[in-house]
């Protein structure tokens, strides 16, 4: 019986060609002639369908006619307990998508499926191994075509596209069979969001968990469930109520709002004095510089706009953002060894960070600006090339190139850029090395679907903003020489003197390194760092607007 086929639906473009190229791809695990499915997959009871669950209050936009679950295991020979585990996945959502919205790939699609091409020991068929299908390859080929596009227009009646949704579920209990650590499917399926529910519900329902996964709930994910705890009681309490100042307030001033700011910040722990009269102490300085750390903004001391602005936002407001940055912490694959080094990015702080034992170090960051989106992913960073060309991007040539050259026939010539091929409509643009060169004098390579890369810059004047949401969606790096220097430190011929001349030279070099290093790219609008304080930074592209819109009750679609 199916449940909803898009019906009240608005009408979109289907996508099936790219869905069945990678339903194709999908299909190749392999079973052991020898093991019955009994033997890989714990049983669990059967999961009635959970019909509350309807189209004005589900995650997704789409629903599965019932019957392609059958067919799908019918197809895959799923039996037992395999079988059982797909079957209640969909039961408890009432054959609503998991993956997929009518728009794409869900934040729960992309982070999974990065998870599974990044984290898996999956043997089978993760490196394209023991199969008599479709080689992993294709599969990483065909799913990276879906991830690398920021929306796509589908419809649940495509037959291709709903056996995609199932495909990749399978891919998912397979990954929780490979890398559980004992923990059952149920408690995997937790992080997937089915219902909306409101902000309160889902925070107590967090915190009244004896535990959650062993293997998805990381480090990240335990320190922002210690400050929802926090943040949950203050709003039991009434939360605070809104700051009025006007202009700026220092050190040694007297205001009627300052009593009012010595509380507010005494309820996040920012402020640990009894006072609260209206001067501005040594004390609440302190206390200002910790708040505006943690927010993002200049420590200066000073009471500003700014500040008065990040303390009104309600705290209602701020669980919100808490929880959907834990469902996020729980897709980020990072290095199982953790004296393993690391290059994290994290977007809305425009901060990058090497994590290393030994010489660790951080700086910051120009990323994507809206509409040209840094993306969250993870990849491997094994190549430094010195004195790059800049190929430009055919959006990039045809958008501001083209009427450049229109308006100025001399254009190209005074960028120190050439036409590598003339072509019938878009030329084939690229940018020689030297000081001028948009990538400055290196860039590092991590190959990756959505052709994101960091590099270097003329233009350092936009370091020192504090939002820099500058770019096209490659990363720029405040001190690139620096991270050259870290990632060659190890290939004892690149010594600084080499590292400086083929910096500054007119020919472009590539580097392969002896040892490539992870590269995490997050987007965490709250987190908690080595200390446990929490932080909080603007949604720069909406997505948590847009994730929040599906997660939760009375909120506005992003």
């Amino acid at each position: 019986m199916p449940f909803a086929n898009g019906r009240g639906m608005k009408k979109i473009i289907s996508a099936t060609a790219v869905l069945a190229l990678f339903l194709t791809a999908c299909q190749n695990f392999v079973k052991n002639e020898d093991e019955s499915t009994d033997s890989l997959y714990a049983k669990e009871d059967v999961v009635a369908r959970d019909m509350s669950i309807t189209a004005e209050n589900a995650y997704s936009d789409l629903f599965l006619d019932s019957t392609a679950v059958d067919s799908f295991i019918s197809r895959e020979k799923l039996a037992g307990a395999e079988a059982q585990q797909l079957r209640n996945f969909y039961n408890g959502r009432n054959f609503q998508f998991a993956w997929f919205t009518s728009q794409g790939l869900t934040e729960q699609g992309r982070g999974f499926w990065n998870l599974y091409k990044n984290g898996s020991t999956d043997s089978t068929d993760n490196k394209g191994k023991n199969n008599n299908s479709k080689s992993g390859d294709d599969l990483v080929q065909q799913m990276d075509s879906l991830v690398a596009k920021d929306s796509l227009n589908l419809v649940a009646s495509d037959t291709a596209f709903a056996g995609a949704e199932l495909a990749l579920t399978h891919k998912f209990i397979q990954y929780v069979q490979q890398n559980g650590n004992g923990a059952s499917f149920a408690a995997f399926r937790q992080f997937i969001p089915a219902k909306k529910m409101s902000v309160t519900d889902l925070a107590d329902s967090i915190l009244n968990r004896q535990k959650d996964s062993s293997h998805l709930s990381n480090k990240a994910y335990a320190g922002l469930k210690q400050q929802l705890s926090k943040y949950q009681e203050v709003a039991r309490k009434g939360g605070w109520q809104p700051i009025s100042l006007s202009g700026q307030v220092a050190k040694g001033s007297s205001s009627p709002a300052i009593s009012a700011i010595k509380k507010r910040l005494r309820l996040t722990g920012d402020y640990a004095g009894n006072d609260t009269t209206a001067l501005y102490n040594d004390s609440l300085q302190a206390a200002i510089r910790s708040f505006q750390q943690r927010h993002g903004l200049q420590p200066s001391g000073i009471i500003n706009d700014s500040v008065v602005r990040a303390m009104n936002v309600p705290v209602e407001q701020r669980i919100t953002q808490i929880l959907i940055n834990m469902n996020r912490m729980v897709w980020t694959p990072l290095p199982q060894d953790s004296a393993a080094s690391v290059i994290r990015v994290n977007i809305p702080e425009f901060m990058l960070y090497v994590d290393d034992r030994d010489s660790g170090f951080s700086m910051p960051v120009v990323t994507g600006k809206e509409g040209t989106n840094t993306m969250m992913f993870s990849g491997s960073l094994n190549q430094v090339v010195f004195s790059p060309y800049w190929n430009l991007p055919e959006s990039i040539v045809r958008d501001e190139i083209m009427p450049a050259m229109k308006s100025d026939p001399g254009y190209l010539k005074k960028r120190n850029m050439e036409i590598v091929k003339q072509n019938d409509s878009i030329p084939t643009v690229r940018q020689l090395p030297g000081s001028d060169n948009a990538l400055g004098k290196v860039k590092f390579l991590f190959p990756n679907s959505f052709d994101i890369y960091f590099h270097d810059t003329p233009n350092k004047e936009l370091f020192n903003k504090q939002q820099r949401a500058f770019s096209h969606g490659c990363i720029r790096l405040a001190d690139a020489a620096r991270l050259a220097s870290y990632l060659l430190q190890d290939q004892k011929e690149w010594t600084p003197e080499k590292i400086n001349a083929a910096m500054n030279s007119k020919q472009e070099q590539h580097v392969k390194l002896n040892r490539s290093v992870p590269v995490v790219i997050t987007y965490y609008t709250a987190w908690t760092d080595q200390n446990g304080q929490i932080h909080f930074r603007d949604d720069v592209y909406g997505w948590d607007q847009r994730t929040a819109s599906r997660m939760f009750v009375g909120m506005n679609k992003g």
